[in-house]
């Protein structure tokens, strides 16, 4: 018989910061839902946020931690527009630094590490790959966060049966991205309008999320 498997979400991060109210205003300054920020005496204050689509959150305060200030890295933000996720934090006051990919899984090299090694090449993934292009910024007190393009996921990273977006902007760009696929699928019908044109896209951004092999 198999055993039944119990739902664990991921729900809190926890942040080491020296000074909560900075790294309030900070973490607000992201565009951040705050969803929590009491405290218990002088002694005890937790705060919450949320980034936009997320379903796990941050926690930061005054002994909610042992950890040192600054000491939490390789926090990963996913973005389906990396470029843009860039630009609206640069928006916002943001220092964030330019959109590299790796040097070919080198672990060795003076950058900080990220998920593909620590050398960071200048720009975007030159085959576009789905998880290959980051950015990265830092809160005041050194906490380092990375944005990671992901627009594809790995075969059973998802359910297959289920399609989810965590905003309407996650959802236009897939819309846009099966727009651009459906082009090339009606050129190859001669360029005849495609009457199906909702199912192929609903499949299309169905595939694209689950990791599944992408309609033609």
């Amino acid at each position: 018989m198999k055993q039944a498997v119990i739902d664990m979400k991921l729900e809190i991060v926890v942040i080491p910061v020296s000074d909560a109210e900075r790294a309030k205003q900070f973490y607000n300054s992201l565009g951040w839902r705050l969803d929590a920020d009491f405290a218990a005496g002088d002694d005890f204050r937790v705060i919450q946020f949320t980034p936009p689509g997320s379903s796990c959150s941050a926690i930061f305060g005054k002994n909610v931690t042992a950890a040192p200030p600054g000491s939490a890295q390789g926090l990963y933000l996913i973005a389906s527009d990396l470029k843009a996720a860039c630009e609206e934090l640069r928006g916002r006051g943001i220092e964030v630094s330019e959109i590299f990919h790796d040097a070919g899984d080198a672990h060795d090299g003076p950058d900080e590490p990220f998920l593909f090694g620590r050398r960071r090449v200048s720009g975007g993934d030159p085959e576009h790959r789905s998880y290959r292009s980051f950015a990265s910024f830092n809160d005041p007190d050194g906490n380092g966060w990375l944005l990671q393009e992901i627009t594809t996921r790995l075969p059973g990273r998802i359910d297959a049966a289920a399609t989810t977006f965590g905003s309407a902007t996650d959802l236009a760009s897939a819309l846009r991205r099966a727009e651009s696929a459906h082009g090339e699928h009606e050129k190859r019908m001669g360029g005849k309008r495609d009457a199906n044109w909702p199912e192929w896209y609903a499949s299309y951004m169905a595939a694209e999320q689950s990791g599944a092999e992408l309609p033609q």
